[in-house]
């Protein structure tokens, strides 16, 4: 095995997907938009995700709720991830089904105003179709980061940020920079 050969091939394809969410842009600004709309009105951001998805929804959510930036001092954005009670999560997939976790918890927590962020790197997760299903169905602004082609959650969402590439490793990569760049863009017009 070539441990530099395989870094370099393993750098040169993250480069290259992230290249390619130029191709977003226009979803990102509108997602930047439509987040501090929101955030004006005294909203909230709800994120979702399965697996890796659901610690990088965590992950973005910290970024709202504490601080993206060790340089900026700001108020607490609020932010919240449907994927942190593991409680809530085996409750309801135990007593309903796993497909309805992300439903059950936005409908519980979501008020008129509120963003959606669901993140899958298949776009076609049932819990995240469903929540996504519902967020349409109710008229609520949803943001879904996405891979290989979309899926079937291309079509639900609001604005759709597809990262064009069926590697799952390279699409969590994609996600994490196109998140942290809406929030920094967000960031910078509460500061």
């Amino acid at each position: 095995m070539n441990i530099e050969k395989e870094f370099k091939t393993c750098l040169k394809e993250n480069v290259d997907t992230h290249f390619k969410i130029k191709n977003s842009i226009k979803q990102i600004d509108q997602s930047i938009r439509e987040i501090a709309k929101a955030l004006k009105r005294g909203n909230k951001l709800l994120l979702c995700g399965n697996g890796g998805s659901a610690a990088d929804a965590q992950h973005l959510a910290a970024e709202f709720l504490v601080r993206l930036r060790p340089h900026i001092n700001r108020d607490p954005i609020p932010a919240i991830s449907l994927a942190q009670d593991t409680s809530t999560i085996t409750a309801c997939a135990n007593d309903y089904n796993y497909n309805e976790i992300f439903v059950r918890t936005f409908q519980a927590l979501a008020k008129k105003g509120d963003i959606l962020i669901a993140i899958s790197t298949s776009g076609n997760s049932k819990n995240i179709l469903k929540v996504l299903n519902y967020a349409k169905k109710k008229k609520y602004f949803s943001i879904a980061l996405l891979g290989k082609k979309g899926g079937k959650a291309k079509k639900l969402a609001s604005a759709s940020i597809v990262i064009d590439s069926n590697n799952t490793a390279r699409i969590q990569e994609s996600h994490i920079f196109v998140g942290h760049f809406i929030f920094e863009q967000v960031e910078n017009l509460f500061i």
